[in-house]
């Protein structure tokens, strides 16, 4: 993947900008204000497709942004931020792959990752030295979830963070299970490590300060260490399992939203609700039940790399996924239905209370270590998080598809290993949560990978010369659903065109040109037509007699030089 910022050819933003300013220029207009020029846009420019997003350009420090957990609750709830229209997602490049940005690397979605690699994540360390004392430099004893900041023997600084006292492992087991998980989808998150402190791991820094019940600041004492460390539990050899999370580098400046885009920040051109790793989290929560995919778990840093100050995006707290509710076990209404619903609050009072809900009366098995987690009533299209997500309501089919696809990779190998990572004690537990694990990530692959056309990793063999004459080159894929077990059989139609990349697109008719009849075949091979046209279009519909969607079309664009390469595809949402 190139790196678009030592690129030494222009990038196609920089394209975009000068053809932008081309068009729109003065002379670009008659003096009624009509368009003088019949000029056309092409449909791909030299570079594409991109991998790296130039979103990381230096900037000044932008102001730190304090959200109110109330405020973004009622915004979300009554305002329906990011307005009503739908449009696919803005982020994409011309393969509809996100590239490479400060929000987002590709990971196990592009890459092979092993199972070592999964299991690793986002850690480059061991966690907190352990040969030392920890200096305790502040803590909080306010709100539901206490804590130390910690500074270590090498000087790393972590953030600690406990179960609740019923409910050993059943928050840092899950915070470390579901940071691998997320690291591998691809987002930023921090490096969450398991340690096993004792009380005599801890001493007080001199200026360390502790906030109280009534959120005031004073120093701290080591009465306030025993007071935290009383309402935890502890293992039988008298230790205490703590996620230690290593504070990440820059300066932190608060949240971001799922709608808008920072107006202190030239690198965050594209609309949250239009990000296309944003909408397809709603899948990778719903896999997870992160619930709590809001605001207030994600966490904006300007960072300092390369010479370069700009603002990396990262996903925070994930003490609120699987079956934890952070400091109790799952409600039973997370993941299936928002704080506020007014139709059932009206119906409920309508029939004075009668008129349930079916997740109400869902049963859980008695796992401490993993609370209310489950796959058999699990709807992934009616999956919720605690309240609505502008992003996640914007989540289109071809957006969910990019996130299925990405999970159709976690073989059962990889969930069992990373789940093995939070060093659950029982192990029927952590056997329930694997295979649950299992299960929901089936039904997400049975669901969203039939709404839509499931083709995939469109690659070109060059044709080789077998006798007297080349042999054609072909044009190969994979049909997931097939591989899902969604269907037994499936065949293709497809039909090739010449495109006219100065066209403005392919839904232009004037852009195309047939190359021949509709044709059909039963393998996941297609011969390239010979034809001197600089670019080629394929239309391709998959038909099989369980699934009525995968009939929907996708477009795969070729590059038709002396090097031919897939530059474009376009899916039917």
């Amino acid at each position: 993947m190139r790196d678009l910022f030592a690129s030494k050819k222009p990038s196609a933003l920089l394209w975009l900008v000068l053809l932008f300013s081309l068009v729109c220029s003065p002379e670009s207009f008659t003096k009624d204000g009509g368009r003088q020029t019949t000029e056309r846009l092409p449909k791909f420019l030299p570079d594409d497709p991109l991998w790296v997003d130039p979103d990381r350009l230096s900037i000044p420090k932008p102001k730190e942004i304090q959200l109110s957990q109330i405020y973004d609750f009622l915004e979300n709830t009554f305002a329906h931020p990011g307005g009503d229209r739908s449009q696919r997602a803005q982020n994409i490049n011309t393969l509809g792959e996100v590239p490479d940005s400060s929000w987002f690397t590709n990971r196990i979605g592009l890459h092979p990752m092993t199972v070592d690699e999964v299991v690793r994540g986002p850690n480059k360390g061991s966690g907190p030295d352990m040969s030392s004392p920890w200096a305790i430099i502040r803590a909080k004893s306010q709100g539901i979830t206490p804590g130390f900041t910690i500074r270590d023997g090498r000087g790393e600084v972590y953030f600690i963070k406990f179960d609740p006292l019923k409910y050993p492992q059943l928050a840092t087991s899950t915070e470390v299970i579901s940071t691998k998980f997320f690291y591998a989808f691809g987002y930023h998150v921090p490096e969450n490590y398991l340690a096993f402190m004792r009380r005599e791991q801890l001493k007080i820094d001199p200026k360390a300060t502790i906030t109280d019940q009534d959120g005031k600041k004073r120093p701290m004492t080591e009465a306030d260490v025993n007071t935290i460390l009383s309402k935890v539990p502890k293992r039988p050899d008298g230790s205490i399992q703590v996620v230690a999370s290593l504070r990440l580098p820059g300066e932190p400046l608060g949240p971001f939203k799922y709608y808008g885009t920072r107006s202190d920040d030239p690198n965050d051109i594209f609309p949250h609700e239009d990000r296309r790793e944003l909408r397809g989290l709603r899948v990778f929560s719903a896999w997870l039940n992160h619930d709590d995919a809001r605001s207030i778990n994600s966490l904006d840093m300007y960072v300092t790399e390369g010479g370069r100050s700009y603002v990396n995006h990262y996903l925070i707290d994930f003490g609120s996924t699987l079956g934890s509710g952070s400091v109790k076990p799952q409600s039973r209404r997370a993941g299936n239905a928002y704080i506020l619903e007014w139709g059932p609050i009206l119906k409920s009072a309508v029939t004075l209370g009668l008129a349930g809900r079916p997740w109400e009366h869902v049963k859980y098995p008695d796992y401490p270590a993993v609370g209310r987690f489950e796959s058999t009533f699990f709807q992934p299209p009616r999956w919720k998080p605690e309240y609505p997500n502008p992003a996640f309501i914007r989540m289109q089919n071809v957006d969910a598809f990019w996130a299925t696809r990405t999970i159709f990779r976690f073989t059962d190998e990889m969930v069992r290993a990373i789940v093995e990572t939070g060093q659950i004690s029982d192990p029927e537990a952590e056997k329930y949560l694997a295979e649950t694990l299992i299960r929901r990530r089936d039904k997400i692959l049975r669901y969203y990978l039939s709404q839509v056309n499931p083709l995939d990793e469109f690659q070109l063999t060059e044709g080789g010369v077998t006798g007297p004459a080349p042999s054609t080159p072909t044009l190969n894929f994979r049909n997931l659903g097939l591989e899902a077990g969604l269907s037994n059989s499936a065949s293709y139609q497809y039909q090739w065109f010449q495109f006219d990349n100065g066209a403005d697109s392919s839904a232009n008719r004037a852009s195309l040109k047939p190359l021949g009849e509709v044709q059909s075949a039963s393998s996941t091979s297609l011969p390239v037509p010979q034809d001197d046209s600089p670019y080629l279009m394929v239309r391709i519909q998959t038909l099989s007699p369980d699934q009525v969607n995968w009939k929907k079309s996708i477009e795969v664009f070729l590059r038709n030089g002396s090097q031919k390469s897939v530059v474009g595809i376009e899916r039917e949402n």
